[in-house]
């Protein structure tokens, strides 16, 4: 037996051990969408995975949703809430996700721009019929 025969093999069982150990694959994740500020830190995004939109903002994933447009009906109220309070942000998009945005909103005999204002509205109502938590005591 010759000192290269064994290295192979050892090669070769070393390759396997890793292939065996190896963590199993991840599911697919399509990046569509980011918020960033002017320093190029990530406020937001979307991503696509295993067929659901998901948002994240601040670091945290906040949901996930088989509705394009509304994820991005709330990643750009995000960054309207970013320009407002002072902070410049960029928003890019994913034609994919503006066109099943688009697609969902006219589903709903809707444009998008109908679309987000009237998700707005219903954000805007659903905080306003929230208790107050830890309210004054008369």
């Amino acid at each position: 037996m010759s000192i290269h025969s064994k290295a192979r093999r050892d090669a070769k069982k070393r390759r396997l051990s890793k292939q065996k150990t190896a963590s199993p694959e991840r599911p697919s994740i399509e990046p569509h969408a980011e918020l960033r500020d002017p320093e190029g830190t990530l406020l937001g995004g979307i991503v696509r995975r295993e067929g659901e939109w998901t948002l994240g903002l601040g670091g945290r994933i906040v949901g996930e949703t088989h509705s394009a447009a509304r994820v991005l009906a709330i990643l750009r109220r995000a960054a309207e809430l970013h320009e407002r309070e002072g902070t410049e942000v960029r928003l890019t998009c994913s034609a994919a996700l503006r066109a099943a945005a688009t697609e969902e909103a006219a589903g709903q005999g809707l444009s998008f721009e109908q679309f987000e204002s009237k998700l707005a509205q219903e954000l805007t109502s659903d905080v306003a019929a929230m208790p107050v938590q830890g309210g004054a005591t008369h």
